[in-house]
């Protein structure tokens, strides 16, 4: 739902945005909408630093993953559902095989894509086969929490930053003296976070956490590239030994326009894929995709073809998300 000063109300259906309203909201209304809905201390953030994110709870209703800000109008925010119970595999239209990420004890394993693919989701999907599974102390950090976890065979502590704790990277630190079997982090989005993030999945640790790239190779590269230089030798190795996975997932549109469905990048990292790793060859692991069929693994196009072949998508959509869109039919990029 998107609340906007001077606009019509709209709702994003199937990936695109739709009026619910044919008046504009006035400025002053949306501020005041906004306004009511904040705790004081998100009132202060929104008006120093001109954003701010958070959880709302609607009594009877739900809870929404929410952000204000300022723009030219006026005040504007963004409210996305988040259903009251972490969802089912199936739920999400991804495959059982997935849950085996899940069996993992230590090591890293990432779930990536663009902006609203659905990562925090298959996160939340994977944390509840564990919570179901075994006896673990579960620590979750995010920007703000989104699926509640209830502890069922897991304890389940979920931090959020700013009421909670001040950053992703110091919740973080503080987890590693907090006794967790797996620590989930909403986002890897600096340096430290991401280092941190790293020495807890080699001091044994299972860290499930979500990252703003578009294929696997990219992922791995994202990683290895926000660390200096002179540090590359050593994160190197610490990657090509704590990496277990990389799932990369888009959302594209049904071909009877009745919602959307994932399309996955999967990437088992196993000793191929380490070797090359450390040997600094990421550029190489497109072909460990390729025929690693048999190991769980499967290039986007790949995924994309398949939907194609059961009618699921169009030759169309699959060009629109393809890594190589002429596969899919789509003209050549001018020179």
């Amino acid at each position: 739902l998107h609340l906007h000063s001077g606009a019509p109300l709209k709702l994003r259906v199937n990936g695109h945005l739709a009026d619910l309203s044919a008046a504009p909201t006035q400025a002053r209304t949306a501020e005041k909408l906004v306004e009511e809905i904040l705790t004081p201390e998100q009132r202060e953030a929104l008006r120093e630093r001109g954003q701010v994110d958070f959880a709302y709870t609607l009594a009877g209703q739900g809870r929404f993953r929410s952000n204000a800000y300022r723009q030219q109008r006026g005040i504007d925010a963004v409210f996305r559902v988040i259903p009251p119970k972490p969802p089912t595999l199936e739920q999400l239209a991804l495959p059982a095989s997935l849950g085996r990420l899940a069996n993992y004890h230590q090591g890293m394993v990432l779930l990536t894509g663009p902006a609203g693919c659905g990562k925090s989701s298959t996160l939340a999907a994977l944390l509840n086969i564990i919570n179901e599974d075994r006896p673990d102390h579960i620590i979750t950090i995010e920007d703000p929490i989104e699926y509640l976890h209830s502890s069922k065979r897991c304890v389940v502590n979920q931090r959020q930053v700013g009421p909670h704790t001040s950053s992703f990277a110091r919740a973080l630190r503080g987890a590693l003296r907090e006794d967790p079997d797996i620590i989930a982090i909403g986002e890897l989005r600096d340096l430290e976070t991401i280092s941190l993030a790293l020495t807890a999945a080699e001091t044994g640790h299972l860290v499930l956490a979500t990252l703003h790239t578009n294929n696997a190779i990219r992922t791995v590269n994202r990683i290895l590239g926000v660390f200096p230089p002179n540090q590359q030798d050593q994160i190197r190795t610490m990657v090509s030994e704590s990496l277990r996975a990389v799932v990369s997932q888009r959302l594209v549109a049904r071909a009877d326009g009745n919602g959307r469905v994932p399309a996955l990048e999967i990437l088992m990292a196993n000793r191929a894929v380490g070797n090359l790793i450390r040997e600094n060859k990421t550029f190489q692991i497109k072909s460990v995709l390729q025929t690693g069929a048999t190991h769980g693994m499967c290039l986007l196009d790949v995924s994309l073809a398949e939907l194609v072949k059961n009618k699921v998508i169009t030759r169309e959509e699959a060009a629109r998300n393809a890594e190589d869109p002429q596969r899919f039919g789509a003209p050549a990029a001018a020179s």
